[in-house]
């Protein structure tokens, strides 16, 4: 049995690693290559690029690129169509997997694409190339699922590793025990991004928020995670920018840790909205935009909310704060009520406990016997 995946990303290597790991449990025999990161590699994949060449962000560092990432694919395409495995799986990573899928599976290569581009919420007309490029998408998401049934493209909704690995219940004490908190201060985890250009755009937002905060509560305490040095180093250049001390620590990784030790956070959408959500934390979601950008996507996207907890409730759970209502007042009393509020707070939290158990499906394991029932139907 050969494996061939591709993955492009550090959270993709993470998600093949793990399914690799099960693959193995029904295949001990099987060789896995491709493309992927250390952690698909510890578990013995060949990699024939580095990831780090497929990770590519930004229009003008991907036209820079451009030719590199078309001879890769190429060259995969011609290997694997001279010497086919038995299945090829593309782990996200959209833009290169689905061309290499559709190529493979038109020379009778079975194909998986694993983690469903946001189809549901924009370009829905991908779908159409989807459908000629996959014989089977595993969504970490229900409502993913749901719209790809509706499409009639072959589908299994697999679950969401993060749903597997962070406990039902993450209580507060323990966390700030372990960054050296007050036990018994109010705490707002302020979250503005990963990215230097995310930390530009909302940093300054969010401190300006906790400002306005401690005017009518001094006592609130503040504390904001950070990826690495250079993000350290931004974030407190912005605060050391505050006339008055700002009661804030930053706090290098730890992400995680710093969500439980919070009553409340305030942070920019993305895949934090669902950890804060499996951790059961109220939450205000912000965003801003390039003017241009933003005017572009709301005439592009068709969904009514951004943030995950919303889309998987279906309706406002938390509030969505973006672009021009992205202001200080406005962030600091839809934060303040989540602070006060114990009732709303509890009926938030039973409806994360639900969405919690819904993603909770060992997605490992539930990836690796669809791909396997896949391999069967051949």
């Amino acid at each position: 049995m050969r494996i061939a995946l591709v993955a492009g990303e550090t959270s993709g290597d993470m998600l093949g690693a793990g399914l690799i790991r099960s693959l193995k449990e029904k295949y001990p025999e099987a060789t896995f290559e491709g493309i992927g990161g250390p952690m698909m590699q510890s578990e013995g994949m060949v990699s024939f690029v580095p990831m780090e060449r497929l990770s590519v962000m930004g229009l003008v560092e991907v036209l820079g690129r451009l030719f590199e990432l078309i001879n890769v694919r190429k060259k995969l395409v011609r290997d694997w169509i001279a010497n086919p495995p038995d299945v090829f799986i593309g782990i996200d990573a959209p833009d290169f997997n689905l061309g290499l899928e559709q190529q493979l599976r038109t020379a009778g290569i079975k194909t998986v694409h694993y983690v469903s581009p946001s189809v549901w919420a924009w370009r829905q007309k991908r779908v159409l190339k989807i459908e000629k490029a996959v014989d089977l998408m595993l969504t970490l998401f229900p409502f993913e699922a749901r719209f790809y049934e509706n499409h009639k493209v072959p589908v299994r909704f697999v679950g969401h590793h993060l749903a597997d690995k962070i406990p039902f219940e993450t209580p507060k004490t323990p966390a700030r025990e372990n960054l050296g908190l007050e036990l018994n201060k109010k705490t707002v985890c302020l979250m503005p991004g990963s990215r230097g250009s995310e930390v530009s755009r909302l940093g300054k937002l969010f401190l300006d928020t906790a400002s306005l905060m401690l005017k009518k509560d001094p006592d609130l305490r503040f504390i904001i995670p950070v990826p690495g040095v250079e993000r350290r180093d931004q974030v407190e250049q912005l605060v050391n920018e505050y006339p008055e001390v700002l009661p804030v620590k930053i706090i290098l990784g730890q992400s995680q840790t710093c969500m439980a030790a919070a009553d409340v956070i305030l942070l920019a959408s993305g895949t934090a909205t669902l950890e804060a959500m499996l951790m059961k934390r109220p939450m205000v979601v912000s965003y801003r935009l390039a003017p241009l950008t933003y005017w572009i996507l709301k005439r592009m996207v068709t969904q009514e909310f951004i943030s995950l907890p919303n889309l998987l409730a279906g309706r406002e759970v938390v509030p969505e704060l973006l672009q021009h209502d992205a202001q200080p007042e406005k962030l600091a009393a839809a934060l303040a009520e989540r602070l006060e509020d114990n009732d709303t707070v509890h009926q938030l939290q039973e409806t994360f406990q639900f969405i919690h158990r819904q993603l909770q499906r060992n997605a490992d394991e539930e990836a690796a016997e669809a791909i396997s029932q896949l391999l069967k139907s051949r």
